[in-house]
């Protein structure tokens, strides 16, 4: 997080985790995101785009803001999500715009993945 983020933009999300390691290999298997360790306690992820952390710093805290990933395509997205570990907690569904679902990660934490309507 050392350079300036855009003004009233989303700049980064961080999340408590009981095992960096496999938080890491979690979300580097499902969507590809890129690690750097800052010590034992905090890893930063990047997906290309923002950039978080993941720390064992605090206890984990499931819940919170609903973090939203988007896909060009749902069903591969689902499928990568799923061979990682995590557990569908709302089936693909519609809404004006797109489609999306919901999962549950290793530590609880509920995020969505959404696509553009065709």
């Amino acid at each position: 997080m050392g350079i300036r983020g855009q003004n009233r933009q989303i700049d980064n999300i961080e999340f408590n985790v009981a095992d960096i390691a496999r938080s890491k290999a979690f979300y580097g298997e499902a969507f590809g995101w890129r690690f750097t360790d800052y010590g034992p306690a905090y890893t930063e992820f990047s997906d290309g785009r923002l950039t978080g952390g993941f720390t064992t710093g605090e206890p984990v805290r499931p819940g919170g803001p609903l973090v939203i990933l988007y896909a060009d395509d749902l069903a591969d997205a689902q499928r990568r999500v799923e061979a990682a570990g995590a557990r569908i907690s709302r089936p693909v569904f519609a809404f004006p715009g797109g489609r999306r679902f919901h999962f549950i990660d290793p530590d609880g934490y509920e995020l969505a993945v959404w696509t553009a309507a065709a």
